[in-house]
């Protein structure tokens, strides 16, 4: 080339594109981002798979429970004060089974003019398990005024033990109680219709059926 500047040598200088560090900062900067997301992802799916949630999931469940367990609790001491509370409310209701023939003093009176009727019924009723009392006459108050089968007349609290009991040896039998009246003994007094006292057999089934109905009865009461 010709002119004042010439170019001597082998050597030149090569000519290359200048850097762009912008793109090079973002390109570190999403590699960072990138890497922390997978990090926490992989977090979370370990969380998940071992059960990571499970003390958060414990304690809702003991909490839960307690307030299960709670609220039994106070319910039932809440039905245990009512079921007392109406136990205490109906003295007349039996709490126990009702008593055995030979604990039960009968006095046998006779209301009709048939002779020896009481001695009889009596003898049949000791024969029975029954103890006897007084076998006479009725009083006044309820001589020849019996005009149904017989008046079974004893305490208030006889009226569910005692006299359901004697109820059982004839049918058709009136039950009544005087809450002045003292003693266990219970009147047996026989009107005009009284023949006779039931079977034996027809007695004592209905006996049976009388206990079992009052044992079931106080077994749901306690299980309740």
């Amino acid at each position: 080339m010709g002119g004042q500047y010439r170019i001597t040598g082998d050597k030149y200088p090569r000519m290359r594109r200048p850097r762009r560090r912008g793109r090079l900062v973002f390109a570190v900067l999403a590699s960072v981002a990138a890497v922390g997301l997978i990090g926490w992802g992989t977090l979370q799916l370990i969380d998940v798979f071992t059960g990571g949630g499970g003390k958060a999931t414990a304690a809702g469940a003991k909490a839960d429970c307690a307030t299960t367990k709670s609220g039994r609790s106070s319910g039932a001491a809440k039905s245990g004060k009512a079921d007392t509370a109406k136990a205490s409310a109906s003295p007349g209701t039996s709490a126990t089974a009702p008593p055995q023939p030979a604990q039960i003093t009968v006095n046998v009176l006779n209301a009709t003019p048939r002779g020896g009727l009481a001695k009889e019924t009596a003898d049949e009723l000791k024969k029975r398990g029954f103890r006897i009392g007084d076998v006479g006459n009725a009083p006044k108050d309820f001589d020849k005024k019996v005009k149904g089968v017989a008046v079974l007349f004893g305490a208030k609290n006889s009226l569910d033990s005692s006299l359901p009991v004697i109820g059982t040896q004839l049918t058709g039998v009136e039950r009544r109680d005087d809450a002045s009246r003292t003693g266990a003994a219970v009147d047996l007094i026989l009107g005009d219709r009284f023949t006779s006292l039931a079977n034996k057999p027809d007695a004592d089934k209905a006996l049976a059926a009388l206990t079992a109905a009052a044992t079931g009865d106080q077994l749901t009461k306690k299980g309740c």
